[in-house]
This record gives C-alpha cells, sequence and structure tokens, in this order.
C-alpha cells in the first residue's frame, strides 16, 4: 500500500514541477536558468516514479484489474 502512495505524491510532485517550469518560463521569459533546473527536477522526478511503478509491478503490489486483461478474466472465472 505504501507504494501507491510514494507514486501519488511523486506525481503531485511532478505536476508542480510542471505548473513551476511554466511560471518561471513566462515571468523570467528565458534570461534565467530556472526553467532549465524545473526540466531537470521533473525528469528526475519521472525517472523515479517510473521506477517506483516497475518495481510495484515486478512484485505484485501493482497490477491491473481491466476487463480485457486475460490473468484477470481467468481468475474471475476460476472464483465462480
Amino acid at each position: 500500500m505504501w507504494i501507491k502512495v510514494v507514486i501519488v505524491v511523486l506525481f503531485i510532485a511532478l505536476c508542480i514541477s510542471l505548473f513551476s517550469g511554466l511560471f518561471f518560463l513566462v515571468k523570467d521569459q528565458g534570461k534565467t536558468m530556472r526553467t532549465v533546473n524545473s526540466l531537470g527536477v521533473r525528469l528526475a522526478i519521472a525517472a523515479t516514479m517510473m521506477g517506483f511503478l516497475l518495481y510495484g509491478i515486478y512484485t505484485g503490489e501493482l497490477g491491473s484489474n481491466a476487463p480485457w486483461d486475460q490473468r484477470h478474466a481467468e481468475a474471475l472465472q476460476n472464483d465462480q
């Protein structure tokens, strides 16, 4: 369960970084490096989030409940 909380927090941080980069782009008009720094932070957060997503899928904490997922459909049929 903790991995879902971490992923949500990272997603919120990613959105904050995205909008701060937009703010710096509009306010500074390319005169400072804050927009570039914001992009670097956003890339680091995205890479960390992808790592947690892959870890969650690998360990089985995260999975698919989509109706077209064959494993999910087979598990439902076996339960009936």
